[in-house]
């Protein structure tokens, strides 16, 4: 292929002779290059519009990161909020749970003490009431809340230790009563003769009486005045079939005459027990029941004894009445 070249050098002409390959290699070299020059500035312009609308509009990518945040933080709002509520429950279970045993402990007292179950009566609130709800009324903060709680639990610790104590006291008190002699040997029967010099039934002697007989029926029972262990049971001059009961406390009473002795050495027992029968074994005229009071080994008066039990009986009837 020839090529005609007009030049305003010397106003002369001429030609450049070109192959066919030639010229479609350059064409093709000559669109590549076009093609890459428009990609490059395309490139250049849509990097740099990129560029100018993530600094225009960003919301895209930062509403996304504040949405996430926000997640975040109420999880973790959610997540503290329910340890606390958890903690709240566990501290009113052990709340509810002082309280429960609190009412047995006050329903223990009331019996003890004889006091008026319908006056006290921890199975119900107690009574309140008020003249309304004024529009000043508010409610309580959370914080307000937790402060009354809290000295409500310690409120709850206190009272149980104060009644814990006087329970104690209580118990201390009536085992002391209950080992204390007190109260006559037999349910039925009568006093036959009394602690002190008297005539002796078998010489008309005057002769010194260390206790009080119970006169009755053969076979009725025998009780204890008190509680406490079973010393010594069996035959015994005078006294035929005879038990001895301690108390404790230096305290010590004896049971003469029995018919049958319903107990043995060791056993433990308790105030009001049935330990043995009347009859008249021994140096007896008849059915009763020779009672002894020791105090330190030594042998006193039971009538003090018989009458402390007959008037608290008679204080105890008041108190009911």
């Amino acid at each position: 292929m020839n090529f005609i070249l007009f030049t305003g050098f010397n106003n002369k002409t001429g030609s450049i002779k070109l192959s066919l390959g030639l010229v479609v290699s350059g064409l093709l070299v000559l669109i590549a290059a076009v093609s890459g020059g428009i990609g490059w500035v395309g490139y250049t312009m849509g990097q740099q519009h990129a560029e100018q609308t993530a600094e225009i509009d960003p919301t895209g990518l930062v509403f996304q990161a504040a949405l996430a945040d926000q997640r975040a933080a109420i999880f973790l709002v959610k997540e503290q909020t329910q340890q606390h509520l958890d903690a709240l429950a566990l501290r009113l279970g052990q709340m509810q749970s002082h309280i429960i045993r609190l009412d047995a402990l006050g329903g223990r007292l009331t019996k003890i003490g004889m006091l008026d179950e319908g006056e006290f009566d921890f199975t119900t609130a107690p009574p309140v009431g008020g003249v309304g709800v004024s529009n000043t009324a508010e409610s309580l903060a959370l914080n307000e809340l937790l402060a009354d709680l809290q000295a409500m639990a310690q409120t709850i610790d206190d009272r149980e230790h104060k009644l814990d104590f006087m329970e104690e006291l209580i118990m201390n008190r009536r085992l002391q009563q209950e080992v204390y002699p007190a109260g006559r040997p037999v349910k039925k029967g009568w006093i036959s003769s009394h602690f002190g010099y008297r005539k002796d039934p078998f010489t008309g002697k005057k002769a010194f009486h260390y206790g009080v007989d119970f006169a009755g029926r053969k076979g009725v029972d025998v009780i204890s005045v008190a509680a406490g262990v079973v010393s010594k049971t069996g035959k015994q001059s005078g006294y035929g079939a005879m038990l001895e009961i301690n108390h404790g406390n230096g305290y010590s009473t004896r049971y003469g005459h029995n018919d049958e002795i319903l107990v043995t050495a060791g056993d433990r027992i308790t105030k009001g027990q049935v330990i043995a029968t009347m009859g008249s074994t021994g140096r007896s005229t008849g059915p009763h029941v020779h009672f002894e009071v020791l105090r330190n080994g030594k042998k006193v008066n039971p009538w003090k004894y018989l009458r402390e039990s007959a008037a608290n009986n008679k204080n105890q009837n008041k108190k009911s009445g």
